[in-house]
């Protein structure tokens, strides 16, 4: 995907401010970001197969004005990733920092990751995109596997004395285990943001229970592993 504690959030900035001032002169800007913050909620609200002249009209602009700004409706959508999906290179840190244990730096990451995902823009425009933009999501789900999957699974590997994966089987079931993971926490989001269901006020709490949970298994779950390949973790 992409290219550019709780699960409640605002859109990243005002975007009704946006609206209310729309008939006022704006340097160009300020008009483009009004825009851009509104087409995240509009996008966020309808999936990709809203139009962009009924964006327009929410904006109080005509549709020509909106396409001097974004050349094309893909062009917008585009730029509406890249906001959304902007990622932290502070992520990938918390998880190789060998000077905090690896519950703790999961922990860390995760409630820092789940701060920027359980988020009603972010949630939904992922699943969007997921039915209907193909491509989007596999460079943000590319860049999820290579930056925090497999150096978290070496982590892991690391932390509990088993070897570090060394076929193509044992890192397919690497992937598979954090990905059982990571999933537990986006849905979270997915509960919320399009099933409409509770979820727990505190999400940090969650999170840190779920990854306990996580690592009481994963001994066990790599000598599975290696036992299926023919060696010893």
């Amino acid at each position: 995907m992409p290219r550019k504690k709780t699960a409640e959030a605002a859109p990243p900035d005002d975007a009704s401010n946006a609206v209310q001032t729309a008939g006022r002169r704006l340097s160009p800007e300020v008009r483009e970001r009004q825009i851009l913050l509104k087409a995240i909620d509009h996008f966020a609200t309808h999936g990709f197969s809203g139009s962009t002249r009924e964006l327009a009209r929410q904006l109080g602009v005509t549709q020509p004005l909106l396409y001097r700004y974004f050349s094309s409706k893909e062009a917008l959508i585009d730029r509406v990733y890249d906001e959304v999906y902007q990622w932290n290179p502070q992520w990938e840190k918390l998880i190789t920092d060998r000077s905090v244990g690896i519950q703790e730096r999961m922990v860390r990451f995760y409630s820092a990751y789940a701060n920027v995902i359980l988020r009603r823009e972010w949630i939904r425009i992922f699943i969007f995109a997921g039915l209907t933009k193909e491509g989007i999501n596999s460079k943000y789900l590319a860049r999820l596997r290579e930056r925090v999957f497999v150096p978290m699974m070496r982590e892991i590997r690391e932390a509990y004395g088993a070897e570090a994966a060394r076929t193509a089987a044992e890192r397919a079931s690497d992937l598979e285990l954090i990905w059982s993971l990571h999933a537990s926490i986006f849905y979270i989001g997915v509960r919320k943001w399009i099933y409409g269901l509770p979820v727990p006020e505190d999400i940090d709490a969650q999170i840190d229970q779920q990854i306990d949970a996580f690592l009481n298994g994963v001994p066990n779950a790599l000598k599975q592993s290696s036992r299926k390949t023919g060696k010893s973790a």
